[in-house]
């Protein structure tokens, strides 16, 4: 399980979680890239569409910032038998 912040300094979250997703399917080239890898957005900006926005670049899941403990609790209990 990942916990993407979405505002990196090098590359955003959006950009890093197609590259994993692209890796994946490439098995060939990538075979430790193995599925299933779950994604949860971290993002401070949480504006209408983010989550949306976030889901389409193959994220998992979206919690907004201020992160609180029973959210992340929730998003891991949900995700853990994956």
């Amino acid at each position: 399980m990942i916990f993407m912040d979405i505002q990196m300094p090098e590359m955003d979250g959006i950009e890093a979680t197609r590259i994993i997703r692209q890796r994946q399917r490439d098995r060939n080239r990538y075979p430790t890239y193995k599925s299933p890898i779950i994604i949860i957005a971290m993002t401070a900006n949480a504006m209408a569409g983010d989550r949306e926005k976030c889901l389409a670049a193959g994220m998992d899941d979206y919690l907004p910032k201020p992160v609180r403990p029973e959210d992340v609790r929730r998003v891991i209990e949900r995700w853990a038998a994956t």
